[in-house]
């Protein structure tokens, strides 16, 4: 399915597509900081779709080609002490979003996958809207936590600092960020990357919504007590060399939410490497098959 854009919110229009049978149980993936759909590759979004779901991914706010929210982005100051005060909006206001598409699109309640900052947001989903989600998959994420899954913020200048001007300085500026954070203990396909990298520029290039998007997570805080509250079944996966998000971040996941499994990678980082996908979608495949065997959520979002 070609891209499209659906207005979730008098303010808020996403840009989404679809993979596989629309009659299948929905599955909406939400990617992370700084990062477009376009990085849940076609190829992982058709295996989870010959899985059985229909697969939904799309462009945050402030990426890609939704809505992006006027505002500059907090300095360096303000993000080494994790100042949420120049903050727009909140992971509850991005949360809010991914559940406006799924009403949009009627489809729900939803397997809900995040990957880094998209699985602070499904763990938002999860935790405030449950009549929304059948399962949780959070991945290489955190609770927020002072003391969990801190990366030094020596990294988040990677973020915020601005590329050369032009595609290519943009696009090398990305591959230099993920040579820094991506698996070492995996391969790394750095020329898929590159690709994304670029296809990513001409799609869109706003230099301030990764920074908006971070002040988003400040500003949202510890959220150990709410993860507390999420009753959908639940895997963590995380990668034994995140440096990004560090393991501890996985670990205090999944100790938050009741019941919930924890899935370690060896040698994964903070990114999704091709040999890694089998890991991750027989995880999400797993954690759907332990929601099967539940009652649908009260309240159901589903409509027509």
């Amino acid at each position: 399915m070609a891209e499209q854009l659906c207005r979730v919110s008098p303010e808020i229009e996403l840009c989404w597509e679809g993979f596989g049978d629309r009659a299948d149980p929905p599955l909406i993936l939400i990617m992370g900081l700084a990062t477009q759909m376009i990085a849940w590759p076609e190829e992982f979004c058709g295996q989870l779709a010959d899985r059985g779901f229909y697969v939904v991914r799309f462009d945050n706010r402030d990426a890609g080609r939704s809505t992006h929210v006027r505002g500059r982005p907090p300095t360096i100051g303000q993000l080494a002490i994790r100042s949420g005060k120049a903050a727009r909006y909140a992971l509850a206001d991005m949360a809010a979003d991914a559940i406006g598409l799924l009403r949009e699109l009627e489809l729900g309640p939803a397997h809900v996958v995040g990957a880094s900052m998209g699985g602070m947001i499904a763990q938002t989903v999860a935790a405030r809207h449950p009549e929304w989600t059948r399962s949780l998959v959070s991945i290489m994420s955190t609770t927020g936590g002072r003391w969990v899954g801190q990366s030094s913020p020596l990294l988040y200048p990677i973020f915020l600092r601005r590329p050369g001007e032009g595609r290519e300085a943009a696009v090398e500026r990305t591959v230099k960020v993920f040579k820094a954070i991506g698996s070492r203990g995996l391969p790394k396909d750095l020329d898929f990357v590159r690709e994304i990298a670029e296809r990513s520029y001409d799609r869109d290039h706003d230099p301030y919504g990764p920074g908006r998007q971070l002040a988003a997570i400040f500003a949202s805080g510890d959220r150990t007590s709410e993860l507390r509250r999420i009753s959908a079944p639940t895997t963590v996966v995380h990668g034994t060399d995140d440096r990004l998000v560090r393991p501890s971040g996985g670990r205090a996941t999944a100790r938050a939410i009741p019941g919930a499994r924890l899935v370690t990678i060896e040698g994964m980082g903070h990114d999704l490497p091709r040999t890694a996908w089998p890991r991750l979608i027989d995880a999400i495949a797993a954690n759907a098959a332990r929601a099967e065997s539940q009652p649908e959520p009260a309240g159901s979002g589903s409509v027509g």
